[in-house]
């Protein structure tokens, strides 16, 4: 046996999860000499025993756990190309995977892709909001085309294209002691309390170093998951936050909020579009990667 085939594949999985080869054979609709056959030639052509027989059935050993993660992997990702393949016969002509971080999502892709969506109709694109730093490793790894994050996470190995830029701005109850600056430091919020996002953000890594890098320990009371939740946290006067301020333009107006820019340099953030390859792309993910960086350039003229 020079190599194992889908139908052995699936005949593994179902022994896993039946836990006895007749059961297997059942299921797949096999002869039980067949199965026997076919798992006998897999250990051969492995030389290593991927099932431990039992008077009442089988188990895995080592090496078939190791086997039974791969082969589930690779019939997942043969059920998705059949899938995406599916969608060519159904007049979707091409599709593009893409994972951006909240800022964009919230403030600039709706726009772009829109606009993208109107010249290629027959384009699918599957986009997922993620934090920054799980978008750049969805894009080193292969799991997405492209990603959007916040340009000053380190993301060694990637090509990128520079998309928006946004400024951090303080937000505060309409009442609050800090509400009547026009401008202010960072620093000068911190004997505060803030409200938050959760720890793994990108947003919430800059600001407790910028914290440190002041003197000072960001006293945060409430850490949520989004950045409507921490308005509505601050409008009930549990806190202040700081926010990108393209993504609080609707909560001002329904919220007694007030935003106060930020006069420290870092608070000017950059977003920036990640590739692994230009070339390595297909050809409608490299026109979404043209449209994208157009947008971003025409927004600069």
């Amino acid at each position: 046996m020079r190599r194992f085939d889908f139908v052995t594949l699936k005949l593994f999985v179902s022994i896993a999860d039946e836990g006895r080869l007749t059961a297997a054979a059942e299921r797949e609709h096999l002869a039980l000499a067949a199965v026997s056959k076919r798992i006998s030639d897999l250990e051969s052509h492995f030389g290593t025993s991927l099932l431990y027989r039992r008077p009442r059935g089988v188990e895995l050993t080592p090496a078939g756990h190791a086997f039974l993660h791969h082969a589930r992997r690779i019939l997942e990702n043969l059920e998705r190309l059949s899938a995406e393949l599916s969608e060519y016969g159904e007049g979707v002509k091409g599709h593009v995977r893409m994972h951006s971080n909240t800022s964009a999502i919230i403030a600039f892709l709706p726009r772009d892709l829109s606009t993208f969506s109107q010249r290629y109709p027959q384009v699918k694109i599957d986009l997922q909001e993620r934090v920054s730093s799980d978008v750049i490793a969805a894009v080193r790894d292969g799991l997405t085309d492209v990603g959007i994050f916040a340009g000053h996470v380190p993301c060694d190995s990637l090509q990128l294209l520079p998309y928006r830029s946004d400024r951090l701005v303080l937000v505060t109850p309409v009442d609050h002691p800090l509400a009547t600056y026009d401008s202010l430091a960072f620093h000068e919020a911190t004997r505060y309390d803030f409200v938050g996002l959760q720890q793994d953000t990108s947003l919430q890594a800059l600001l407790h170093e910028q914290a440190g890098q002041a003197g000072e320990t960001l006293r945060m009371r409430i850490q949520v998951r989004s950045f409507d939740g921490i308005c509505r946290m601050i409008h009930h006067g549990l806190g202040v936050g700081i926010l990108p301020e393209k993504t609080i333009y609707r909560d001002l107006r329904d919220l007694k909020l007030r935003s106060i820019p930020l006069s420290d340099t870092w608070a000017k953030r950059e977003l920036v579009i990640g590739i692994r390859r230009y070339s390595g792309l297909s050809l409608i993910a490299r026109h979404l990667v043209d449209h994208l960086a157009d947008s971003a350039a025409s927004c600069l003229a």
